[in-house]
């Protein structure tokens, strides 16, 4: 069988491409293996700064693989199914809440739990050809790996349920409009773009960013109280780096700092 992921780690950059380009990057079971198996190491890995998701071909990820779904037999037992799916929809969670920045390359459709995984990033970076959509209600699904979440914290739940109900497709221009990605660039610039964008992430504040993130996941779900607790404890501690030093003896040098991670 062919590889399902491509990973490559480069300049402190991993990029990860979903590689199913016949069947626009559908997911299937060796595929969703990986990722799950690639992420966590990749977390751990002092060589990696930032993750890069995107899609072989002209598309990112168009979700379940609904030439599968039709040729697959009835589950005999739903409890069983749903632990299996349940187990997969980590690569979600992953995304979002590994301590590294994330950031999906939308290299064209995006659709089911393809446009989920790429609302599970930190960050989205459309070509000027993609398109978004929710899809589930066209082939009588109901959502998974998380997009309902996530829809409904970037663009409210008014019009996230808009979108699950009506499953109307977004150009690359609606979605930046309303959020959902956080740039869009011509289809031939996307890889350059998408990769310095994280380049960048990847040679910055590791530690402070790491931080960051957990304090805004944390702000989706917490009060602020909470929060504020979270914050004092990171502001300290990133306050002890030698990251913050060097910002500091360079800010005052006039010059760029170096990030070192520690």
């Amino acid at each position: 069988m062919d590889q399902q992921l491509l990973e490559t780690v480069s300049d402190g950059v991993a990029l990860l491409t979903l590689n199913r380009p016949d069947r626009l990057n559908a997911l299937a079971t060796p595929m969703m293996d990986a990722l799950l198996e690639a992420l966590p190491r990749l977390a751990a890995d002092g060589n990696v700064g930032a993750i890069v998701l995107t899609g072989a071909g002209r598309a990112f990820c168009a979700g379940g693989d609904v030439k599968s779904m039709a040729e697959r037999p009835a589950e005999t037992s739903i409890d069983q199914a749903v632990a299996q799916l349940r187990a997969r929809m980590e690569l979600s969670r992953l995304l979002h809440e590994l301590p590294k920045p994330t950031v999906a390359m939308v290299n064209g459709p995006a659709a089911g739990a393809g446009l989920a995984m790429a609302l599970a990033c930190d960050l989205r970076i459309a070509g000027q050809s993609a398109r978004l959509v929710t899809a589930f209600a066209n082939v009588g699904y109901s959502g998974d790996f998380g997009g309902s979440y996530f829809l409904s914290k970037l663009v409210g739940t008014g019009k996230a349920r808009e979108l699950y109900y009506l499953s109307e497709p977004l150009d690359a221009a609606q979605a930046l409009s309303l959020g959902v990605v956080n740039r869009v660039v011509p289809d031939a610039e996307l890889h350059d773009a998408t990769m310095a964008l994280a380049r960048k992430l990847a040679h910055g504040p590791r530690l402070a960013i790491a931080a960051m993130k957990g304090n805004l996941n944390a702000a989706e779900s917490g009060t602020l109280a909470q929060l504020l607790d979270r914050e004092a404890r990171h502001q300290i501690e990133t306050g002890l780096t030698e990251d913050h030093r060097e910002a500091a003896r360079a800010f005052v040098e006039k010059r760029p700092p170096r990030f070192v991670g520690r």
